[in-house]
C-alpha cells in the first residue's frame, strides 16, 4: 500500500509583472513544472503561490520555471520570510512588515521621481512647442527638445524597455511592450524629423515632433503605477493592522528579575509578564493572576473575557485591568495571530474562478493590440486624408497606448485583498477568492446547534432515575465514564459530578461511538457494571428497552434541553436533562439571513422536543428542523438539499461537523482563532457570534459586485476606447485621441479599478453591524453609481480637453491657399497682428510646392501633389512680409506673395 505524497506550498515575491497577460504565462510556465499539482499568481500582491510535490520539484525549479516565463523572483535577502524559511523563535510579524514597507517605499520614491520629472519635461517641451512665436525656429527647438526627451527615454523608460526584452526573448508580449513601442514610436519619429527636417519639409511635412508625447506617456504610465502602488498598499492594509496587534517586546520573569527583551528572542517556555494596557505578546497559559482580556481587535468580539490561571491566552489581545504572569506556549510563527496572517496573506493571493477567463483574455490580448494598431497605421496611411503619416503614426500610438490589460489583470485580485482583510479585521476568516465567489451564491443555511446557535456551555439542570435506581449513584457511574470523553455534553456531566465529588471510579472497556454515546465497565463494590449513557434511538439500537422511561424523556426535554438516556447492565436506568442556552444573537443572525431571502436549517443530533424548541426560539420553522440526525447524516442531508438545486452554507464547530462542512459548498466553522478551524474551513468566525455568518455572506456580496464591476470596467474601457483610439470617429464626428489623452486614460483606467475595491474598506463586516446582504436592483444601482460617476467625469475632462481645442480653433482666422499653375491663389494675404491663424494650404499641381514667409520662424506649409496641409501661428510685429516657394526657381518663375499684418483694433 502506497502512502500519498504530502505537498508543501511556498510563496514567491515576483518582479516585473504589469498586466494580466503576466499572471496567466506565469502560471501556465509554473504548472507545467514536474510536481506542481496548483499555482496561483496575484498581480495585486505580486505573489505567486505554488503547492508542489518536494520530492519532485523544489524552490530552485520553481524560481527556474518564473524566469523561463521571462520574469524574477526577488531574491531572498530583499524579501526576507517570503522565500527564506525562518526559525519560529527569531521572528517578527513587525520586522517582517518593516522589511517590505522599506523595498516598497524605495520603489515608490523612484517612481514618483521618475514620473514628476517626465511630466515636468513633457509640459516644458509642450510648452515651447505650442506657444506661439515666429523667432525661434522649429528645428532648433526640435533639437533643444532632443536631449531630455532621450534622457527621459531611456532612463525613467527603462524599465518598459528591460521587460519588454525579456519578453520578447521568451517570444511573448505584455503592457511594457505596448509603452516600449509606442513611445519608442514616437521618439524614433521625432529624431528622425530632428535630423532630417529638409527630407520632412520636402515630403509634405510639418517639423513637429513627438518628444512631448512620448515623455508624457511615460510620465503619465509611472505616475498611474505609483497611484496604484499606494492603492494596492491600502489594499493591504488589514494586513498591517492586524501586524499591528504584535508588540515589538515583551516583559521575561526570570529568577533575576523582570526585564523587557525584544520579542524575536522569546521562546517557548519562557514566563512573561502582562501589565494592565499591555498587549500580550505571544500564545500562553496564565500562571498566576487574573485580568480581563480585550480580543476584539483579533475576534470582532466586543465583550472582553475574563481569564485566570490555567487558561489560554493568544498574542495579540489586550490586556485590560489586573496583571499577570503566563508561560509562553507558542511564538514566531506558531501564534495564532501569526497563523491568521498567514492565513489572510494566502486568502489575499489567491484567485476567484471569474478571474481566470480575464487572465486567459489578457494573455491574447497584447499581441492582438499590436496587430491592431498596425492595421490602423496601415488603414490612415493607405487611404487617410493628409498628412497621412503624421496622422497614421498618431492613431498608431494612441492604439498601443491606450489598451491596458493592466486593470483586467487586477479587477478581482485588488477586490478580493480588501474584501478578505476587511473580513480579518473584522474576525472573519475568508479562505481566498474562491471561497469568496461560491459564498455569494448561497441561498441555504444549515445550522448546527451545539456552540453556534447555543453557547456551547452546557450543564445538567435536571437527573431522573427509574424505579430501582438514585440519582447520585447515576451520576457517579455515568461521570466515570464521561471523564474519558470529549464531548461537550459529557464535560457538563464532569463538572456537575466533580461539584459533588462524585465519578472518580474505575473504567475499562471505554468505547466512544461518535453520535451515539458511550460505554464501558466501570468498578462497583460487589461487581463491574456495564453502563452506557446517549441518545435513546442508539440504546435502542443495542438491545436496551427504552418504553419504560419515554414518560421522564418526554418531561425532561422541554424548554429546549438535551436529554441522555443512561442504561445500566443493559437496563435504562434514567435520563438526564442538560441545557445549553440559546445566544442572544441568534435570532438576529436567521431573521437577518431570512431578509436576504436566504432559507436557514437547523440540523442536530439531538432529540425532536430540544431541536424543535431550539428553533422555536431563534426563528426556524419545525420543518426545517431535523433531530437525531448524526454527523454523517448531516452530510446527507447537505447533500440533498444541493439535489434541489441550493447552494449550501454549513455553519459548525470545524471538528465534529467535519463531514458536513466538507459536504457543503461554503463550510463556516465557528472557532476562538486557536482551533484547527483556522486551517480547514473556507470561512472561519473567529468570534462565537452567528450574526457573522450573515456578515461573512454579505462581505461576500459586496466583494464579487466589486470584481464584476470591475471586471466590467476593464472590458468596457478597452472595447469602447481603442476603436475611439483607432479614429473610428474622426470621419462622422472628427473627434480622435492624441496619444497624450491615450496615456492618461490608459493610467487613469488602472487606478480607477483599484480605488473601487477599496470602496470596500467602508463595508462594516463586524457582527453588530447592518450587513447589505441584499441583492435588490436598486441596491446593485447604488453600487455601481462610484464607475458611473467616473465614467461621466472622464468624459468631462476628455470632452473639456477637445471642446477647448475645438474653441481656439473657431475663434482663430481661416486663410485657405492653393498652389496652382506655379501661383499662389490668393498670392497676398492680410491679417490682424496678435491673431491666431490657421493656414490650410492645398498643392495642386504635380510638382512639391511650399508656402514660406521669409524673416519669420514657422509660418511654413508644404505640401506634396495633391495634398493638404494645415499650420496655426500668430504674428505680433506689424509689417509686410514676402511669401515665396522655397523651392529652386519656383519664386523667380513667379510663386510669390505678399503678407501684410496690421495693427489690432
Amino acid at each position: 500500500m502506497t502512502t500519498p505524497a504530502t505537498t508543501t506550498e511556498i510563496q514567491l515575491p515576483i518582479e516585473g509583472m504589469t498586466c494580466g497577460s503576466c499572471v496567466n504565462r506565469i502560471e501556465r510556465f509554473l504548472r507545467a513544472t514536474d510536481g506542481v499539482e496548483e499555482a496561483n499568481v496575484n498581480l495585486a500582491t505580486e505573489m505567486a503561490t505554488i503547492r508542489y510535490l518536494p520530492d519532485v520539484a523544489d524552490k530552485d525549479r520553481l524560481v527556474a520555471a518564473v524566469e523561463a516565463a521571462g520574469y524574477d523572483v526577488r531574491p531572498a535577502d530583499a524579501a526576507g520570510e517570503d522565500v527564506v524559511a525562518v526559525d519560529a523563535a527569531g521572528w517578527s510579524l513587525v520586522e517582517e512588515a518593516a522589511r517590505d514597507d522599506a523595498r516598497r517605499e524605495v520603489e515608490a520614491a523612484r517612481l514618483l521621481r521618475q514620473a514628476v520629472t517626465s511630466i515636468v519635461v513633457a509640459v516644458v517641451i509642450m510648452v515651447v512647442m505650442f506657444v506661439p512665436q515666429t523667432r525661434i525656429p522649429m528645428e532648433t527647438l526640435n533639437w533643444i527638445a532632443l536631449v531630455p526627451a532621450t534622457v527621459i527615454q531611456f532612463v525613467a523608460g527603462g524599465r518598459f524597455y528591460r521587460a519588454a526584452w525579456r519578453a520578447l526573448r521568451h517570444r511573448t508580449a505584455n503592457m511594457d511592450t505596448l509603452i516600449a513601442v509606442g513611445t519608442s514610436a514616437a521618439w524614433l519619429y521625432s529624431v528622425g524629423v530632428t535630423l532630417f527636417p529638409d527630407a520632412i519639409h520636402e515630403a509634405g511635412l510639418h517639423p513637429e515632433t513627438y518628444f512631448d508625447a512620448s515623455t508624457i506617456i511615460l510620465g503619465l504610465v509611472l505616475l498611474g503605477r505609483w497611484l496604484e502602488g499606494r492603492a494596492k498598499a491600502g489594499t493591504a492594509g488589514a494586513i498591517r493592522r492586524l501586524i499591528g496587534l504584535q508588540p515589538v517586546f515583551a516583559r521575561i520573569v526570570t529568577d533575576q528579575g523582570e526585564t523587557d527583551t525584544p520579542l524575536v528572542l522569546v521562546a517557548v517556555g519562557d514566563r512573561v509578564r502582562v501589565r494592565p494596557g499591555d498587549k500580550v505578546p505571544v500564545d500562553g497559559i496564565v500562571l498566576e493572576g487574573a485580568s480581563s482580556i480585550d480580543a476584539s481587535m483579533l475576534t470582532g468580539e466586543p465583550v472582553p473575557v475574563e481569564v485566570a490561571p490555567g487558561m489560554e491566552v493568544v498574542g495579540g489581545t489586550i490586556n485590560r485591568t489586573g496583571s499577570f504572569v503566563m508561560r509562553a506556549t507558542r511564538v514566531g510563527h506558531d501564534t495564532a495571530l501569526a497563523r491568521i496572517v498567514d492565513a489572510v496573506r494566502r486568502a489575499q493571493g489567491s484567485k476567484a474562478p471569474i478571474q481566470r477567463l480575464a487572465d486567459r483574455i489578457a494573455e491574447a490580448f497584447v499581441p492582438l493590440v499590436l496587430i491592431v494598431a498596425s492595421a490602423t497605421f496601415l488603414i490612415w496611411f493607405v487611404a487617410g486624408p493628409e498628412p497621412r503619416f503624421t496622422l497614421a503614426l498618431s492613431a498608431f500610438i494612441s492604439v498601443v497606448v491606450i489598451a491596458c490589460p493592466c486593470a483586467m489583470g487586477l479587477a478581482t485580485p485588488a477586490a478580493v485583498m480588501v474584501g478578505t482583510g476587511r473580513g480579518a479585521e473584522a474576525g472573519i476568516l475568508i479562505r481566498g477568492g474562491e471561497a469568496l465567489e461560491r459564498a455569494e451564491a448561497v441561498d441555504t443555511v444549515v445550522f448546527d446547534k451545539t456552540g453556534t446557535l447555543t453557547l456551547g456551555r452546557p450543564s445538567v439542570v435536571d437527573v431522573v432515575p427509574v424505579v430501582g435506581f438514585e440519582a447520585t449513584s447515576l451520576i457517579d457511574l455515568v461521570a466515570s465514564l464521561e471523564r474519558a470523553s470529549e464531548h461537550p455534553l459529557g464535560a457538563a456531566i464532569v463538572e456537575y459530578a466533580n461539584a459533588r465529588e462524585l465519578g472518580f471510579r474505575t473504567v475499562d472497556a471505554f468505547e466512544a461511538v461518535v453520535g451515539g454515546g458511550v460505554r464501558g465497565r466501570v468498578e462497583d463494590s460487589a461487581a463491574p457494571r456495564r453502563g452506557a449513557v446517549g441518545t435513546a434511538r442508539w440504546l435502542a439500537d443495542g438491545g436496551v428497552d427504552v418504553a419504560p422511561i419515554l414518560a421522564e424523556l418526554d418531561a425532561a426535554a422541554g424548554g429546549g434541553r438535551t436529554v441522555v438516556v443512561v442504561a445500566i447492565d443493559g437496563r435504562a436506568a434514567g435520563v438526564i436533562a442538560i441545557a445549553d442556552p440559546v445566544r442572544a444573537e441568534a435570532s438576529a443572525a436567521i431573521r437577518e439571513l431570512a431578509d436576504a431571502g436566504i432559507e436557514t436549517w437547523l440540523v442536530t443530533g439531538d432529540g425532536r422536543g430540544a431541536a424543535n424548541a431550539i428553533g422555536a426560539q431563534v426563528g426556524i420553522p419545525a420543518h426545517r428542523v431535523v433531530a437525531e440526525v448524526r454527523p454523517e447524516g448531516k452530510a446527507d442531508i447537505i447533500e440533498r438539499l444541493q439535489r434541489r438545486g441550493r447552494t449550501v452554507a454549513m455553519v459548525g464547530d470545524g471538528i465534529n461537523d467535519a463531514p458536513a462542512l466538507a459536504r457543503a459548498d461554503v463550510g463556516i466553522a465557528i472557532g476562538t482563532g486557536t482551533d484547527v478551524a483556522i486551517e480547514a474551513a473556507p470561512i472561519t468566525l473567529l468570534g462565537a457570534d452567528p450574526r457573522g455568518v450573515p456578515a461573512a455572506i454579505g462581505l461576500s456580496r459586496a466583494t464579487m459586485t466589486t470584481v464584476r464591476q470591475n471586471l466590467f470596467w476593464a472590458f468596457a474601457y478597452n472595447i469602447v476606447l481603442i476603436p475611439i483610439a483607432m479614429g473610428v470617429l474622426v470621419p462622422t464626428f472628427g473627434i480622435s485621441l492624441s496619444p497624450a489623452l491615450a496615456a492618461a486614460a490608459m493610467a487613469f483606467s488602472s487606478v480607477t479599478v483599484v480605488a473601487n475595491a477599496l470602496r470596500l474598506r467602508t463595508y462594516d463586516a463586524r457582527a453588530e453591524a447592518a450587513h447589505r446582504v441584499s441583492r435588490r436592483t436598486a441596491h446593485r444601482v447604488r453600487e455601481a453609481a462610484f464607475l458611473g460617476a467616473v465614467a461621466l467625469a472622464a468624459l468631462g475632462v476628455a470632452g473639456g480637453v477637445m471642446a477647448a481645442d475645438r474653441w481656439i480653433e473657431r475663434g482663430a482666422t481661416h486663410i485657405a491657399v492653393v498652389a496652382r499653375d506655379a501661383r499662389f491663389v490668393p498670392a497676398d494675404v492680410r491679417l490682424e497682428a496678435g491673431q491666431t491663424v490657421v493656414l490650410s494650404f492645398t498643392n495642386e499641381d504635380a510638382v512639391f510646392h511650399d508656402w514660406d514667409v521669409e524673416g519669420l520662424a514657422n509660418v511654413d506649409a508644404g505640401a506634396r501633389p495633391g495634398q493638404t496641409q494645415r499650420i496655426r501661428f500668430r504674428i505680433d510685429d506689424v509689417g509686410s512680409y514676402r511669401i515665396v516657394c522655397t523651392v529652386p526657381g519656383h519664386a523667380e518663375a513667379g510663386m510669390a506673395g505678399t503678407l501684410v499684418v496690421d495693427p489690432a483694433d
